[in-house]
């Protein structure tokens, strides 16, 4: 499983990344928009984590560029904001598969990336 990190704050990151290599996983961290765009353009990706409010760039810019071109890579997203707490998101992405509060603990992100990163 190839999972990618987009997270801008690196210790949270490093912390996510960590965990979720304990499930066998490839992990990239990348803090940027554009580090995230240049990530997918070249590697293949089963999984993004992605954080909606980014300090370098659009999160959204980084979803809709990876349904064009890694349209099978499921993308879950975490904030700290109330931003699409409505779940209209999923209306909005289509390869988002969760929609997660930035403190979730990061055992249980790790296990919502490995449920996904599994699934065809």
């Amino acid at each position: 499983m190839r999972v990618l990190i987009v997270e801008s704050d690196p210790n949270l990151g490093w912390l996510w990344k960590r965990h979720v290599e304990r499930f066998s996983a490839e992990v990239s961290l990348v803090q940027s928009q554009e580090a995230a765009v240049t990530h997918i353009e070249r590697d293949e990706v089963d999984v993004i984590v992605l954080d909606l409010i980014l300090s370098g760039g659009s999160a959204i810019a980084v979803a809709d560029y990876a349904a064009y071109r890694r349209p099978d890579a499921k993308i879950v997203f975490v904030t700290n904001t109330s931003f699409f707490s409505d779940g209209s998101i999923f209306q909005h992405i289509p390869n988002a598969c969760a929609f997660l509060p930035s403190r979730t603990p990061p055992e249980d992100l790790a296990a919502v990336v490995e449920h996904y990163g599994s699934t065809p």
